[in-house]
């Protein structure tokens, strides 16, 4: 087999670039990123990311690219596939070869209407620069305005507070983490977070925003505006597809791939948040996941199948959230469950388990200080790839072990 090309520097392309080597491919790796860094992880960049000087987190450093022997392009942005000659088309005129191709371009900041480029006050947070542009208004007297109530908006609501920023949120559905979050746990972070000073405003609508170089206003439907000195927008991504449509390869809320992670191109495979694929677990409903721990295991069994290996992805989703002092953690997916009961933990911590109506677990939710949850979820996502059907009053009781479900 000749050359593997990488289209995407992030988590998940980083992770398969080392994992081909770990499996013992020995030709040529290329890793091509269209940002200036090495491959560094997101998550940080709501959170130790905002801190004064901080640097990328790396996946690795130039040194282990050197010692695996992979060609690490950065700054190049690519301009086009073409499948028939098999070969990748860079901005810069550059042509590289490849015998097998993985897309893992990511996704973007998803942008209001008509804000894209209308002011430097108005910004999204998806990379290091996008970090380091906000950290410089993070100061006590200072107004942070934050659109949208998800784990981004949130997050960086938090950091922003523990630098004495005030901030104001605004969310346009009626509670915040709509998204996947159950509103028993959603209530408890918004409660968190109005004790902290935010100024969280949810069935919010904005009209318009007014912004230029040195301030910005957001003025909302029902009249009154909020002066802010920076605007953060954080209503979700975008998959970065453009290339694979452009290429003929099939999209479907992402680039459609199936269990391998193969698609519509038997040599072209994709992973990490550009990519929709089949859940196993789930009736093979199809889904594309923005989670760090699914960016990591995609880029491992990617890997392998490229190699020929036919590996399908068998990973229960994860999600997690550190906001102030609590740890917020999700296993699994929840749409589709009949009944949902609840444990409570120490601390004030607590689980909800969501089953179907024939009694499978389908997911967990669980919300408490530092790692108060993070046992017991990562027994349900165990208790979830097993497809079992435990007893709801055992989930409930704390005196009953998870471990003795599972084993059940």
């Amino acid at each position: 087999m000749g050359s593997i090309v990488i289209v995407g520097a992030g988590e998940c392309g980083a992770r398969a670039a080392f994992a081909l080597r770990e499996k013992g491919y020995d030709r040529r790796v290329i890793l091509i990123g269209a940002e200036p860094h090495l491959p560094y992880e997101r998550p940080p960049l709501s959170k130790d990311g905002l801190r004064d000087g901080a640097q990328p987190k790396y996946v690795a450093d130039a040194e282990r690219y050197a010692a695996a022997g992979i060609d690490v392009l950065t700054d190049a942005p690519v301009r086009a596939i073409d499948r028939g000659a098999k070969r990748v088309e860079l901005v810069d005129g550059a042509s590289i070869p490849y015998d097998r191709l993985l897309l893992a371009t990511g996704a973007r900041a998803r942008t209001l209407p008509g804000t894209d480029s209308m002011s430097p006050r108005v910004r999204t947070l998806r990379t290091h620069v996008d970090a380091e542009v906000i950290r410089r208004e993070l100061q006590p007297g200072r107004m942070l305005a934050i659109i949208g109530g998800g784990f981004i908006g949130l997050e960086l609501a938090a950091t922003a507070r523990r630098l004495g920023t005030e901030v104001v949120l605004i969310e346009g559905l009626t509670r915040i983490l709509s998204r996947g979050v159950p509103s028993e746990i959603a209530a408890v972070v918004d409660e968190r977070h109005r004790q902290e000073g935010v100024d969280i405003r949810c069935d919010t609508k904005i009209d318009r925003i007014d912004a230029d170089d040195r301030s910005a206003r957001i003025v909302l439907a029902q009249g009154d505006s909020i002066n802010a000195d920076l605007i953060v927008v954080g209503i979700g991504a975008v998959p970065n597809t453009e290339l694979a449509a452009a290429a003929g390869l099939v999209i479907d809320n992402g680039i459609a791939v199936d269990a391998t992670l193969r698609t519509s191109d038997p040599d072209i495979f994709a992973a990490g948040d550009c990519c929709s694929y089949p859940l196993c677990h789930y009736g093979g409903s199809r889904v594309r996941l923005e989670a760090w721990r699914n960016a990591q295991d995609q880029g491992t069994l990617v890997a392998g199948n490229l190699l020929g290996a036919n590996e399908t992805m068998t990973s229960v989703p994860w999600f997690w959230s550190d906001q102030y002092d609590l740890t917020l953690q999700i296993a699994g997916l929840a749409d589709g469950a009949a009944t949902t009961v609840r444990r409570d933990l120490a601390d004030g911590a607590f689980i909800l388990f969501h089953l179907d109506n024939s009694g499978r677990l389908l997911a967990a939710s669980g919300i408490g200080p530092g790692n108060a949850v993070a046992r017991d979820i990562r027994l349900a996502e165990m208790l979830i790839a097993a497809g079992k059907r435990p007893d709801p009053q055992a989930l409930v009781s704390p005196e009953t072990k998870l471990k003795a479900l599972l084993a059940a």
